[in-house]
This record gives C-alpha cells, sequence and structure tokens, in this order.
C-alpha cells in the first residue's frame, strides 16, 4: 500500500514537473498583444476648434447628383412607353442598355447620361430627336453619414440643411455639443460649424451639406465632481451660459456637513499639465469671493473633515463622547 502511495506521488510530480516546463516554454515564446503606441507629451489634446468663416466653404454653390457604381438607374424615351429599362451602375462604372449597349457614366451627372444617351440613338439612326430622361430611383452613395452623439445614415439626393439631417437623426441631446464638423470630400479641412444658442442666429448656421458628407456631432464637455457632495460624477457643462462652481455644487446637492468648506480643490487640465487651485467654497456662498466660471474636464474635489465625519456618522452620541473626553482632558 505505501509502495502504492509512493509510486503516485512519483508521478504526479513528474506531471506537475513536466507541466511546468511546458509553461516555462510557452511562456517564454509568448508576446504582448501590441496596442500601439502611447501619447507623447507634447501631443496636443482637446485643442479647441475655431468655427470656419469662410463664405465659400460654408455656402457653397448648388452641386449636381454625380453617378457612381451602384446606382440604380430608370431611363425613360418620350413616345416609347416599353422603353423603361432600370439599368444599375457596375463596379466598372458602366451600364448597358438596349439599343445602345455599353455606356460608361461613372462620375457624369444626369443631365450628361441623358444627351450621351440620346446622342447614341440619333447616331444609331434610330430616333430622330429623342427625349431622354433619366431618374435615380437608388443610390447607396447619395446618404449623408452622421456620427459622434448621433447617429445616423440619411438618404440624400442633392442638397439639405444642416439642420435638417440633425433633427432626422434623432436631434441634439444633452450632452451634445454645438461645434459641428463637417468632413467633405474635395474640401482638404474639416469644415466647423457653429450652432450657437441664439435662435434669430440659427439661419446663419444652417448651411447647405450635400451627399458623401460626413457630420460629426462631438459630445460636450463635462466637469467631475468628487468628494464631500451629496451626488458626485461626471455633470454636463450647458451650451447656452457659463457654469459656475455654485451652479455645479447645486447640481450636486450641496457640499456635506463632513466637507473641509474652506479647502474646496478646483483641479485644471491643460493639455497634460495640471493645476490645482484652493476655492474656500464658503466665502463663495457667502458672496464675499468670486464664483469661478468651470471649463470642461475640471475636476471639482471638496476633501473630507475626519472629525465632523465621525460626528456625521456617529451623531449625538460621537459628539457627547468627545465631549466627556474633552472634560476628562482639563481636569
Amino acid at each position: 500500500m505505501r509502495q502504492h502511495n509512493l509510486n503516485t506521488s512519483m508521478r504526479t510530480g513528474w506531471l506537475f514537473t513536466a507541466s511546468f516546463l511546458l509553461l516555462c516554454v510557452f511562456v517564454s515564446t509568448a508576446e504582448a498583444q501590441f496596442s500601439g503606441p502611447a501619447i507623447g507629451a507634447s501631443t496636443p489634446v482637446n485643442t479647441p476648434m475655431t468655427p470656419t468663416t469662410d463664405p465659400a466653404i460654408l455656402y457653397p454653390a448648388a452641386r449636381e447628383v454625380h453617378v457612381a457604381m451602384g446606382d440604380l438607374l430608370a431611363v425613360h424615351l418620350y413616345g416609347a412607353a416599353d422603353y423603361t429599362p432600370p439599368i444599375r451602375v457596375n463596379l466598372n462604372g458602366t451600364i448597358q442598355l438596349p439599343l445602345i449597349g455599353i455606356l460608361q457614366v461613372q462620375g457624369l451627372t444626369l443631365h450628361q447620361i441623358e444627351s450621351l444617351i440620346a446622342e447614341r440613338l440619333v447616331s444609331g439612326g434610330m430616333y430622330r430627336d429623342p427625349q431622354v430622361t433619366v431618374e435615380m430611383t437608388e443610390s447607396p452613395n447619395q446618404v449623408i453619414t452622421v456620427s459622434g452623439e448621433l447617429h445616423g445614415v440619411i438618404p440624400v439626393v442633392g442638397e439639405r440643411r444642416l439642420l435638417d439631417i440633425v433633427s432626422a437623426a434623432g436631434g441634439l441631446t444633452p450632452t451634445s455639443s454645438h461645434l459641428i464638423t463637417i468632413n467633405r470630400p474635395g474640401v482638404p479641412m474639416p469644415i466647423i460649424v457653429d450652432l450657437g444658442t441664439d435662435p434669430a442666429k440659427s439661419a446663419q448656421a444652417n448651411v447647405p451639406v450635400f451627399a458623401r458628407d460626413t457630420i460629426i456631432v462631438s459630445r460636450v464637455g463635462v466637469v467631475y465632481l468628487l468628494g464631500a457632495f451629496k451626488s458626485q460624477g461626471p455633470i454636463p457643462l450647458q451650451q447656452n451660459s457659463p457654469f459656475t462652481l455654485m451652479q455645479l455644487a447645486a447640481v450636486g446637492g450641496g457640499p456635506g456637513y463632513e466637507g473641509k468648506l474652506n479647502d474646496l480643490r478646483l483641479i485644471r487640465s491643460v493639455g497634460f499639465d495640471r493645476k490645482v487651485v484652493n476655492v474656500d467654497i464658503k466665502k463663495v456662498m457667502n458672496g464675499t469671493a468670486p464664483d469661478p466660471v468651470l471649463q470642461a474636464d475640471d475636476i471639482v474635489f471638496l476633501p473630507t473633515s475626519a472629525m465632523k465625519a465621525a460626528i456625521k456618522s456617529g451623531g449625538l452620541s460621537t459628539l457627547t463622547g468627545i465631549g466627556s473626553i474633552l472634560i476628562l482632558a482639563f481636569r
């Protein structure tokens, strides 16, 4: 029996040793998954966006629809009711029509395609003065993509207005920024539009947008509330007015009894540098100190007093105990 137990222990030991050696071999050859380089110290963070002011970029001339691969076209020939072939543009940018054959239409406008079909019909001796109409009935290319705080792919043929697209994507949310970025093919720099907060000036910001534009609605900045407040966490900044420390404290339920009111810390990030400013929130509440205006990514931290926290958690019994200790100490 002892010999059997010994053999079993030896086999177990050999198995453990072999498993350990195999693990060492695999670990020695394992490689960590690459996730990209860290951001350098000189990399700009949260760089401010400057609204575009060039009228030629904000209000370009009307654009005609250009045909691309995947578009579905309907061709109508006046006087020939049976000549209405629906045809889709091939991957090589061509279409094939009855009586005409193959046509290269990639990048052409609908009017140019109408003229091209009419020329082919005349040159083929089939019609003397054909009246051709080409209609785009379906297109995977004539869309505007909305991303960021809003999401959507909005079908567009021709020109639409920015506010129409924003409304079609669900409308601005409380966390949506009023600075809208438009990436447009053929325009090297992003177009920055400030919707503002004044309805009387909204017409100026309601710029035209076109198919293949990408509209990015970024998230509005937030302020982080920490410490001895009734509620903590990120709080979105309001777009229509400055957001001050007192307003933030009101949203957070006000400072608690246990907080060090004379030692509130406002931590502000400038790039990768953080600056700490001490504020006496009691003086701010009494009106004897200015109410600081907060910025995006500010951190407001109210430290907790250990003595006040003990009194708050223990109540009257803790206060009585502290009084008894003080009486005994002065005897």
